[in-house]
């Protein structure tokens, strides 16, 4: 039995602030780190995605933080104390928001700053002063060369998700960032995953950290069902439909590998009925933001995304994932379907895997160590469309203002083009008799009657005006 937050020392706020957001019990990861976190200890923890670790490092850094509390209007009595550095804009918000939630009964300022949105009202909230900054490493950079901050004074640092900010190439930024640090200061690393390069980065940055493992490296979750279907490029946009209706799914996330099969799948599975949404990097930030808002209020049945999405969202109570492509990089499939399943709730996670697949799939069988079983998806035969019948489509329904319509309205079918016959163009050439003149010669020309005489197609010269030069006057 995990213990209750009652059990650590921490001050009467911070737990009411953990209280009302509906938290009794922590988490392994949370049981783990916030004890050591609270003893000024570096960490380098690895987590199944959903297991709470945004708590893990937030409600220690604010416990530590509150010996600097003050009502203070100067910005100088707020500089920042505390770094959370995250590889993607939806994770900065999410995470942002919920350290906001904690410190809610407290007088510690916190912020966020990304890329995407205009760069004036991120910067005027720094120069009033933040304890707590929550930032991608772009835009974070973008703020300390106009010098709208400084992190002199930072006295933790949070690196989340950090494998994935090392998968898009943040490391050079990362470098950047931490030489405008303090070096007494305590670093926390967290992931879902361990690898080469996030273990390298730890020697070089964390000092005698103290390692928290509460699961074996890149294990998914047990309360995950994953199931993987043979199928062809064809037939894998009728799959996840016949998926959804097999398995009664309302909503899930669809995981595509490139921003532009992103946008095509979302437009043509809501042709086919369903309420879709398209999340990848090419959308603007508030467009991405408007889209995770509509599907966490249940506007959207299908968010379909790229990886951008994969790491940290915290959406409860998604049932399903969709592996649409598999994914590029065999870890980020632990990130996808780790947005189901979330916080002991059980889960679906379908692969789709065509014969083109087989590298991505030997990849994925190595992180999983273990063979897996390819499941053969018997589809629902296409029904025969009538060749004149009217395409009208039917709302799905009535109540809907969003004009969403049914998947089983079906489009006539469109024949082949077949161009007009000209029976002139297929006649045999006839040779006309040797006597009969050609029709251009029916009538002779002018010179063949008065030779001597100009053609007709010869036009005369016309007469022009010339001068000459007046004789001398005599006189």
């Amino acid at each position: 039995m995990s213990k209750p937050f009652s059990t650590l020392p921490l001050a009467p706020n911070l737990l009411k602030a953990i209280e009302s957001m509906g938290y009794i019990h922590m988490t392994p990861i949370q049981e783990q780190a916030i004890p050591a976190v609270l003893e000024g200890r570096d960490v380098l923890g690895a987590a199944q995605t959903g297991t709470g670790k945004t708590a893990a490092f937030s409600v220690p850094l604010l416990q530590r933080l509150l010996k600097h509390e003050n009502i203070s209007t100067s910005p100088a009595r707020h500089p920042v104390r505390a770094l959370v550095l995250l590889p993607t804009r939806e994770l900065a918000d999410q995470v942002a928001k919920q350290v906001k939630s904690y410190a809610s009964f407290t007088n510690l300022r916190s912020a966020v700053v990304f890329g995407g949105v205009d760069m004036k009202p991120q910067a005027s909230e720094l120069k009033a002063g933040v304890e707590v900054l929550v930032a991608t490493p772009g835009r974070l950079l973008d703020h300390l060369e106009a010098k709208n901050c400084s992190l002199s004074q930072v006295e933790y640092v949070v690196l989340d998700e950090a494998d994935r900010m090392l998968d898009i190439g943040f490391l050079p930024d990362l470098e950047r960032i931490l030489k405008h640090l303090p070096k007494e200061r305590t670093t926390l690393l967290f992931s879902a995953t361990f690898s080469g390069d996030i273990k390298r980065l730890a020697n070089s940055y964390l000092q005698k950290p103290i390692t928290i493992e509460v699961a074996k490296p890149n294990e998914t979750a047990s309360t995950i069902v994953q199931r993987f279907y043979n199928v062809t490029d064809a037939d894998k946009r009728r799959s996840v439909q016949h998926l959804l209706q097999q398995h009664q799914v309302k909503q899930a996330f669809v995981f595509v590998n490139s921003k532009l099969g992103c946008g095509r799948l979302s437009r043509s599975l809501e042709r086919e009925g369903l309420r879709c949404a398209a999340l990848h990097g090419d959308k603007t930030q508030e467009e991405r933001l408007k889209a995770l808002a509509a599907f966490k209020a249940g506007e959207v049945d299908l968010l379909v995304a790229t990886d951008v999405a994969a790491r940290g969202l915290d959406i409860k109570d998604v049932p399903a994932v969709f592996n649409f492509d598999l994914p590029f990089n065999a870890e980020d499939y632990v990130h996808r379907i780790g947005r189901t399943g979330r916080a002991g709730a059980n889960g679906l996670a379908f692969s789709l895997v065509t014969p083109s697949d087989n590298r991505l799939l030997s990849d994925l069988e190595k992180l999983l160590k273990g063979k897996i079983e390819l499941l053969d998806l018997s589809l629902p035969a296409l029904v025969e469309r009538e060749e004149n019948r009217s395409y009208s489509r039917t709302p799905r329904n009535a109540d809907s203002e969003r004009g969403y319509y049914s998947a089983s309205v079906q489009k006539p079918i469109r024949r082949p083009y077949q161009p007009p016959v000209d029976p002139f163009f297929y006649k045999p050439y006839e040779v006309s008799s040797t006597d009969q003149s050609p029709s251009w010669d029916a009538t002779p020309h002018k010179n063949q009657a008065n030779k001597g005489s100009i053609s007709p197609n010869i036009k005369p010269k016309k007469k022009l005006a010339s001068l000459f030069k007046a004789p001398a006057s005599i006189n």
